[in-house]
């Protein structure tokens, strides 16, 4: 098995990589600068001169920070070439290479809205340019028969931490008083949306037929104010100056 890792930088990539290393299987992972949507005659280049037996896709636009969805309002046209014009591209390698593609999405192709878990078969409904320009990637790999999308719950972990700390930080500023946005999503780590990467992966090298659209998350599903709820209670246990906090704290949508 030989690994080709494009967006290796981003969260569950660093997780991945380190997995890679530990198990000693073959890998590429070029900086993210040499993956301009724009041009895509190096990227086939690279991905031809390595000679993978799998290309995954790791890419996100402005990967690993949590107000991503913010700023993908005012960077409409950056955010689609990286989450849908890139996959695009990637897909139309892999599908000249005869090259298999897992293709990591986003749970942001839904609304938030459902109680349950979301699975494969519920109906799409992104909110925003981030979620609009995810499917839109999904959909341009789907024109490659050998793809596997993997669709992540809420992802956090070593590497993607920076809404967590956010919720931290502003409720010791504003005494306990932290804002959240309404959507409900299933909180999944980094590190075990790696290794489901490398098991799905895994699959691909036996040669089995496992083509097309999965979901991957954490069991519970959580409302952001869960969440973030949660993860005070547990700073607290280690900071006196959160703890103070916990019987006023109170979260704003």
């Amino acid at each position: 098995m030989r690994l080709f890792i494009a967006g290796a930088n981003s969260p569950t990539g660093k997780d991945l990589i380190e997995i890679l290393r530990h198990r000693k299987i073959r890998f590429m992972s070029p900086p993210d600068k040499h993956f301009d949507p724009d041009n895509g005659v190096a990227i086939a280049k690279m991905v031809t001169d390595y000679a993978p037996t799998q290309l995954i896709n790791l890419t996100d636009f402005i990967s690993g920070n949590h107000s991503a969805l913010k700023r993908a309002e005012s960077a409409v046209d950056r955010c689609h070439k990286v989450n849908a014009e890139l996959p695009g591209t990637l897909a139309e390698i892999c599908n000249h290479l005869n090259v298999p593609m897992l293709h990591l999405s986003t749970p942001y192709v839904f609304d938030g809205g459902k109680r349950l878990a979301y699975n494969e078969s519920d109906d799409t409904n992104p909110r925003g340019v981030y979620g609009l320009s995810s499917l839109a990637g999904e959909q341009a790999v789907r024109q490659h028969n050998a793809h596997i999308i993997l669709r992540p719950g809420w992802l956090f972990g070593k590497w993607k931490r920076g809404l967590i700390k956010s919720w931290i930080r502003t409720a010791i500023k504003n005494r306990g008083e932290v804002q959240v946005t309404k959507r409900r999503f299933s909180p999944t780590h980094t590190g075990d949306m790696a290794a489901a990467i490398l098991a799905v992966a895994r699959q691909v090298d036996c040669e089995a037929n496992v083509w097309g659209t999965y979901h991957y998350s954490g069991l519970e599903t959580k409302e952001e104010a869960e969440f973030a709820e949660l993860t005070l209670k547990y700073a607290a246990s280690y900071d006196e100056e959160i703890y103070q906090l916990l019987d006023t704290t109170r979260f704003i949508e």
